[in-house]
């Protein structure tokens, strides 16, 4: 099926905080979204930020395949076996959490450099109705999909790779399906286009 449109040793590149994106708000944002200006002020916020770790991981450390089922809000239904064959990245995400907000816009970008390179992109969103999971795809112009996972059923099958509290986190799968690289918290665009390259270069 298409999309529509604990490894023993990992090397941390780069890390940011939720505080540090302070700076970034207005430009990722353009300034006028009152929830993307919270991203960095979590207390009370009812949501709770990654540390912002990039973890990449070497083709002998991957593991085996990422294995969920689960459907796309139309109810279509998609596995992570639907994944393999091609990299694919998948965000976490809810429509009030303020880091994916902040983060949308380079996901979207990021889609429009490797999506036609082969890369499979798929949100899965872990809290929202679908009425209020499609205004915030439309607000961003989000172009690839997401999975309904109110139940929690996709992010637990995941907890070796993403802790529960951490949203958003995104993770960058190789052509197997395996974990090549985690962000927990909200993705630097080009820290993410550098782990989407190296997949995307693998034989």
């Amino acid at each position: 099926m298409s999309l529509p449109s604990r490894p023993s040793r990992r090397v941390v590149l780069t890390g940011l905080s939720a505080a540090s994106l302070a700076p970034l708000l207005a430009a990722c944002s353009g300034g006028d979204d009152s929830l993307a200006r919270q991203a960095g002020n979590a207390g009370g916020k009812n949501y709770i930020a990654g540390d912002g770790s990039v973890a990449e991981f070497a083709p002998a450390e991957r593991g085996t395949p990422v294995g969920f089922t689960a459907e796309l809000f139309d109810g279509t239904p998609v596995s992570g076996a639907d994944l393999r064959g091609e990299p694919a990245l998948l965000n976490f995400w809810y429509a009030a959490c303020a880091p994916c907000r902040v983060e949308a816009p380079h996901l979207v970008s990021l889609h429009e450099r490797f999506a036609p390179q082969g890369v499979r992109f798929l949100g899965v969103n872990v809290r929202d109705t679908a009425t209020t999971a499609q205004a915030f795809e439309r607000t961003f112009d989000i172009p690839y999909p997401s999975v309904e996972d109110a139940s929690g059923d996709v992010l637990l099958a995941m907890t070796d790779h993403v802790p529960p509290q951490a949203v958003p986190s995104t993770l960058v799968l190789d052509r197997q399906g395996r974990v090549a690289a985690r962000v927990l918290g909200a993705v630097q665009e080009g820290t993410l286009a550098a782990l989407l390259d190296t997949v995307v270069a693998e034989s």
